[in-house]
C-alpha cells in the first residue's frame, strides 16, 4: 500500500440487497487527525467506517460502486491484498469483544498471525501497544491472567491494544466508549488525542459532547448521505445546513 495514509471517497453507493445505505458518499479525510461521524442511529456511519476495511465483504448481498482510496490504492481493486489492508486498517467495536485467553496472548495475536514468533520480539510488541493504550501500569503482574477478568474499560483499551499491536495506519472506531463508564470514557478519549500523532483515527460516535473534545473534523450522516463535513468547530457553532443544525440541537435523532 502507499505510504500515504489520507482516506479519499468518491462517489460510494452501498448496497445491502435492494437497500442503498450509502449514497454518492465523497469525503477527504486527513493523516493524523481524528474525523468523528455522527447522526441518528441507522443513517449510514457504521455502514460506512465498515466499508473502509471492507468488513462489509463478510455480509452477503453487500455491494458497493464507487472509489475508496486509502493513499493512491483503491481498496476495492481486484488486486487488492485484503490481510495487508486489515492490517493496516484496525478497527475498534462498540463493545469490548477481547478473545477468551490470556492479555498476552490477545496483543500477541495479530503478531503472530503475521509470521513473528520470537517470545523477545512478541514481548516488545505487547509491552509497546498496551503502553500506547495506556494500560500497561494496570496489568503489567498479570499479563497471563484471563482478559476477560478486566474491566470493561480496561477491555476495551485492551482491544484498542490489540488492534495496535497489528502496527496499523489508520484506526476506525465503531461507538468504541458508548458501553462505559465516564471515567473510563475519559480515558479512552485522552487515548485517541495521544493517538492521532502516529495514526489517522475515524469514530462514529451519538456523543456530541465526545466530537466535539476530540474530533478535528466532523462529518453528519442522514439517510446514508453526508449532508454536512468541515471543521468540528464550524460544523457545530455555524452549521451550514439547517438539517445539521436540527440534529446537533436535538430537535430530531
Amino acid at each position: 500500500m502507499d505510504n500515504k495514509f489520507n482516506i479519499t471517497v468518491r462517489g460510494c453507493d452501498l448496497y445491502y440487497g435492494n437497500f442503498q445505505a450509502l449514497k454518492n458518499v465523497n469525503i477527504d479525510i486527513e493523516e493524523n487527525e481524528i474525523t468523528a461521524l455522527i447522526g441518528p442511529s441507522g443513517c449510514g456511519k457504521s455502514t460506512f467506517i465498515k466499508s473502509l476495511n471492507r468488513m462489509n465483504d463478510l455480509i452477503e448481498d453487500c455491494r458497493i460502486n464507487g472509489e475508496i482510496l486509502i493513499g493512491d490504492q483503491n481498496i476495492y481493486d481486484k488486486s487488492m491484498d485484503i490481510n495487508l489492508l486489515r492490517k493496516n486498517v484496525g478497527m475498534v467495536f462498540q463493545k469490548p469483544n477481547p478473545f477468551p485467553m490470556s492479555i498476552y496472548d490477545n496483543v500477541a495475536f495479530a503478531p503472530r498471525t503475521f509470521g513473528i514468533k520470537k517470545k523477545s520480539e512478541l514481548d516488545k510488541i505487547v509491552e509497546r501497544s498496551l503502553k500506547q493504550a495506556g494500560l500497561w501500569g494496570e496489568v503489567r503482574d498479570r499479563l497471563r491472567g484471563k482478559a476477560m477478568g478486566l474491566s470493561g474499560g480496561q477491555q476495551q483499551r485492551l482491544c484498542i491494544a490489540r488492534a495496535l499491536a497489528a502496527d496499523p495506519k489508520i484506526l476506525l472506531m465503531d461507538e468504541p466508549t458508548s458501553a462505559l463508564d465516564p471515567i473510563s470514557t475519559g480515558k479512552i478519549e485522552e487515548l485517541m488525542s495521544d493517538l492521532k500523532s502516529d495514526y489517522t483515527i475515524v469514530i462514529v460516535t451519538h456523543n456530541m459532547q465526545q466530537a466535539t473534545r476530540i474530533s478535528d473534523k466532523t462529518a453528519f450522516f442522514l439517510l446514508g448521505e453526508i449532508i454536512e463535513y468541515g471543521k468540528t468547530e464550524s460544523v457545530f457553532s455555524n452549521p451550514k445546513d439547517k438539517r445539521t443544525e436540527n440534529y446537533i440541537t436535538g430537535r430530531f435523532g
